[in-house]
């Protein structure tokens, strides 16, 4: 606590009235030197002293206590912070930092960490600055003593100069990591958004060295060993220079969503692999699916496939329908038939590969397809073809499908019996998770809320999976593989009274959809399937099975390290898990047999653009402001106080001392109140009676 004296004037009266009062002393003063009038000395001083009087003379006292100066310290805890020794490194320099400055009582510390995990995409950059003025945003300019950043240099906010930065007090930095490091890194200079599904796509990227032991410990040719992943599966092994451009491709296997993942390998020596590696998220589109629909005859339900396929812009349809079977020849010359020729051999031998899906559509053996041909389409189906058998009365009977050789590819045989009766389709146990039948519109209702059917054919001992079930619970929807392809069979044909609104309808168009997009391997409809997906900050996990329970899924970071999470259950098949991340980067997720990738954080972000620790970025603003740049490895500064102008040395840390005080009470001494000041003014005034009347 320290005493401030000053004078200080309050007037009696209003300045106004000073001002009236003083003209009549000033010329009372003035004529008696002009006339030497005898005691005319005196007469000025008695007038000045009544003149002080009204002005009322006040000496203050102040009792005033000095205000502490406050040192903000941003501590770097951005994800590059956590290489190598650095985060330890950071938390010995606060720690000692902490303790020289809380020693010195005329400092108060405030300390800001920047960077550090949120559930959010905010983390792409390093903002210390940010933080800085968030910390000093309610303290005065005068009171700032300085500000300390502990970092490994690698702030993406710098300012310009001082006035930018809004800090008028002395910018120390104190560097983690170590002089001489090297880091390899790849950078993704060029990839596509969209893709075409099966078609080669080009990538180009980059392979750069940097560090000053970059060059050291690179091969003597500048090449190095690149992996190429897609969504996981590694693809590609190839070399590429370090420092120039490379061109990769790869094929997208199918429509959505894929990750393609570059990654050069590690160097001896090397500061860290998390910039090893580069993502692009590359959408597939599929050129138009192409599907062969072949109607074995006129009827209400060849229409609702028509219309269906028709409806979609990406499906390009080929459809025939047999009017005139084998023994319906009536003797008509051909030049008269309307009709054109079934173009068999060119549909089922020259270009079966070229369709997505063949539909069987209540067709039946009638020697309009030659026998053999029954054998390529099984063989289409196993080379990873797919084959839709919308069967009705015809499947029962003595020219059925199932009596030629595309036999080894149905999953059902028939019975030879037809149900002739209403019942309302239901899933069964596996169609209430398998996704082509699950959460189709009113199946959650007993009963379902669709309308009957009245046709169901019998099968025995149908192989693959029942979705849908129909008379008795016997089987109306069966779902196969047959080993590279897929095979569906629907076991009625009275789908179309959905499509007619009998009875309220049903939804047709969702699971025709469906089936038609599973047999041609949709990924979003595969029984098994782990989807991973990075939601800024949070890792979202969905796991599709047709198990009631999944296991938990095991998640391991960019850093290597691995974490168990349980997945909860959604709803019949799906079991999901959302969780907070702390890293940047790519993480992998498994789950029993099935792997997926995510990316966490913005792709190929600033934070890992450069990892090197440098002293560069801060070295201008602290030249500018007074403080000092060093590296933490080069021992602990002392810490000094100093006045405005002073700049710091490369022995100690420089920290301003603010002469700001604040007031804790004043005591006024009027100097001419009361019998004193009485006194002196009558004193002067007998004296001045007394020296004219001599």
């Amino acid at each position: 606590m320290t005493d401030q004296f000053s004078l200080a004037f309050e007037p009696l009266v209003p300045p106004l009235w000073l001002a009236v009062l003083a003209l009549p002393l000033i010329v009372f003063v003035g004529l008696g030197f002009v006339f030497r009038r005898r005691g005319a000395l005196i007469r000025a001083l008695a007038a000045t002293l009544l003149f002080l009087a009204i002005t009322n003379p006040v000496v203050l006292r102040e009792e005033r206590d000095p205000l502490t100066s406050i040192v903000a310290v941003v501590v770097d805890r951005s994800q590059s912070q956590e290489i190598g020794e650095r985060a330890s490194q950071t938390d010995e320099a606060l720690a000692d930092l902490r303790e020289r400055i809380e020693a010195l009582p005329q400092f108060e510390l405030r300390v800001a960490e920047a960077g550090g995990p949120s559930e959010d995409a905010d983390r792409t950059e390093t903002r210390l600055f940010e933080s800085l003025n968030s910390l000093l945003a309610d303290v005065p300019p005068a009171r700032v003593a300085g500000a300390v950043f502990i970092t490994d240099g690698q702030i993406h906010d710098i300012p310009t100069d001082a006035a930018t930065a809004g800090i008028d007090a002395p910018v120390h930095g104190l560097i983690t990591g170590e002089k001489n490091e090297f880091d390899r890194r790849l950078r993704l200079e060029r990839a596509p958004r969209f893709a075409l599904v099966g078609e080669p796509v080009e990538l180009t990227y980059r392979v750069l060295s940097e560090g000053i032991a970059a060059g050291a410990d690179e091969p003597e040719n500048g090449m190095v060993d690149v992996t190429v992943r897609l969504n996981g599966q590694e693809v590609s092994r190839e070399q590429a220079l370090i420092g120039r451009e490379t061109v990769t491709s790869v094929e997208l296997p199918n429509a959505g969503r894929s990750i393609v993942e570059i990654e050069v390998a590690q160097a001896e020596g090397e500061l860290t692999a998390a910039n090893n590696a580069a993502i692009a998220n590359i959408d597939g589109i599929r050129e138009n699916l192409r599907v062969l629909l072949v109607s074995g005859e006129p009827h209400a339900g060849e229409r609702a496939w028509r219309n269906l396929l028709k409806s979609d812009a990406s499906v390009d349809l080929v459809h025939f329908t047999i009017l005139r079977p084998p023994e319906k020849q009536d003797g008509t010359p051909i030049n008269e038939l309307s009709l054109i020729a079934f173009p068999t051999r060119e549909l089922f031998v020259e270009k079966i590969d070229e369709f997505d899906l063949i539909i069987f559509d209540r067709y039946q053996h009638r020697d309009v397809l030659p026998i053999l041909y029954y054998d390529y389409i099984a063989e289409y189906v196993r080379n990873g073809g797919a084959l839709l058998v919308a069967a009705g009365p015809e499947y029962a009977s003595e020219q059925s499908i199932a009596r030629t050789p595309l036999l080894p590819a149905l999953p059902a045989l028939p019975t030879g019996q037809v149900e002739n009766a209403g019942f309302r389709p239901a899933l069964s146990d596996l169609g209430r998770r398998h996704p082509v039948t699950r959460s189709l519109d009113g199946a959650n209702a007993e009963p379902p809320s669709w309308s009957r059917w009245f046709r169901q054919i019998n099968v025995d001992k149908p192989r693959g999976q029942v979705v849908m079930e129909g008379i008795d619970n016997a089987p109306l929807l069966v779902l196969d593989r047959v080993e590279e392809g897929r095979v569906g069979m629907l076991l009625s044909d009275q789908g179309w009274l959905w499509s007619r609104g009998f009875e309220g309808g049903g939804p047709h168009v969702q699971l025709y959809r469906r089936i038609a997009h599973w047999l041609m391997k949709q990924p979003e409809l595969e029984e098994e399937r782990l989807m991973a997906r990075g939601d800024g900050m949070v890792l979202e996990i969905v796991r599709q099975t047709m198990s009631e329970e999944a296991p938990p899924a095991l998640i391991t970071g960019p850093d290597g390290q691995e974490r168990e999470v349980e997945l909860t259950a959604d709803g019949p098949g799906i079991f999901s898990a959302r969780l907070s991340m702390d890293d940047i980067g790519l993480h992998r997720v498994k789950n029993g047999d099935l792997d997926a990738i995510a990316h966490i954080g913005p792709v190929n972000a600033p934070e890992f653009a450069n990892t090197i620790s440098t002293t560069e970025t801060l070295s201008s603003l602290a030249d500018e402001t007074g403080g000092t740049v060093r590296r933490v490895s080069d021992g602990s500064p002392s810490v000094a106080p100093i006045r405005s102008g002073t700049a710091s040395s490369d022995r100690f840390l420089g920290l301003r001392q603010t002469d700001e005080t604040i007031l804790r009470s004043v005591d006024r001494t009027p100097l001419l109140a009361g019998f004193a000041g009485l006194a002196a003014i009558l004193l002067l005034l007998g004296g001045m009676w007394w020296r004219e009347g001599r």
